[in-house]
């Protein structure tokens, strides 16, 4: 595996009948860890080398075989719509200079064969109402969340490994990854049995425990494979609840009474670039290896670590 595999779109899972066809990215947050950039720029739009965030997401999304986007945004997000919009003056003046490469690069942001959707979330009422206001555009099919600032970086993107274990087994995939004991209150903690395939099948989950709670240390990293029944679990919390903000993992513990959920430990590396430590380390990971600037990135990393 090398770590400039992500800026290849490939298409790891049968195109011709994809099993999930559609991709969710809740990206109304505030990104207010990051203050002060994601005051006038969205946090999705933060680029690790050259790429924004959510342009790695939706080239994981586009290599696992999906082909409609559904952008969940909030009033600050218009950075991302027009990233991936066609740029004509832009086209015009690279297409009048002769700057055929990167003229190609630009149109490669939105291939011809994916759409992107927009709905706004209009109140920050967390993760789970973000995912409901989908609800319209999903329908009733089997879909895909994505959480852009979980940055992951694999031979074979996580979704795809996670969209073919669903299409063998036919029920809700989410990834986890082992945190620290010290670290569980900040993630969605899983408990569950041992499944044939290998993956956890899920018996318990909650959101952010406190320390001490829960011996496990299974943690939800930023990527779902969800059955549309989702939404009804989810719709019942909002109606029911009159505070605080509607959480996915709650809707996914209400799912485990009536059907089953697996957790898949993927292979790949993950980046928690929600984190300005990730944001550095994924950084400093794919520059080291960028098709452009890696060797001579590389070097300089280590002049500067022999003159420490």
């Amino acid at each position: 595996m090398t770590l400039n595999e992500p800026y290849i779109m490939k298409n790891f899972l049968n195109e011709a009948a994809p099993v999930i066809r559609k991709a969710v990215f809740p990206i109304a947050g505030l990104g207010s860890r990051f203050l002060p950039v994601t005051k006038a720029t969205p946090k999705e739009m933060l680029p690790v080398v050259d790429k924004p965030l959510i342009q790695y997401a939706v080239e994981e999304a586009y290599a696992s075989g999906i082909r409609q986007m559904i952008f969940v945004t909030g009033r600050t997000k218009r950075a991302v719509e027009d990233h991936f919009d066609t740029a004509y003056e832009l086209e015009t003046e690279l297409e009048r200079a002769g700057k055929h490469e990167l003229l190609a690069l630009a149109r490669s942001i939105a291939p011809s064969d994916m759409a992107c959707i927009y709905v706004r979330q209009h109140r920050a009422l967390g993760l789970g109402h973000a995912v409901l206001c989908a609800r319209p555009l999903v329908g009733q099919e089997p879909f895909a969340v994505i959480l852009a600032d979980d940055f992951m970086v694999s031979q074979r993107p996580v979704l795809a490994q996670m969209v073919a274990h669903f299409e063998q087994f036919r029920c809700s995939v989410v990834a986890v990854a082992q945190v620290p004991p010290t670290e569980v209150n900040k993630y969605g903690i899983v408990e569950g049995r041992q499944h044939s395939s290998g993956a956890l099948e899920l018996t318990h989950v909650v959101e952010k425990p406190a320390l001490g709670q829960t011996a496990s240390t299974t943690a939800i990293v930023g990527r779902y494979v969800l059955m549309p029944t989702i939404f009804d679990h989810l719709a019942v919390i909002a109606s029911t609840q009159t505070v605080g903000e509607i959480q996915l993992t709650d809707a996914i513990l209400q799912a485990l009474k009536t059907e089953a959920v697996h957790a898949l430990a993927f292979e790949g590396k993950r980046y928690d670039c929600g984190s300005k430590l990730g944001m550095l380390q994924a950084t400093v990971d794919i520059g080291a290896q960028h098709p452009d600037v890696g060797q001579q990135f590389a070097l300089w990393l280590s002049e500067r670590q022999n003159q420490l």
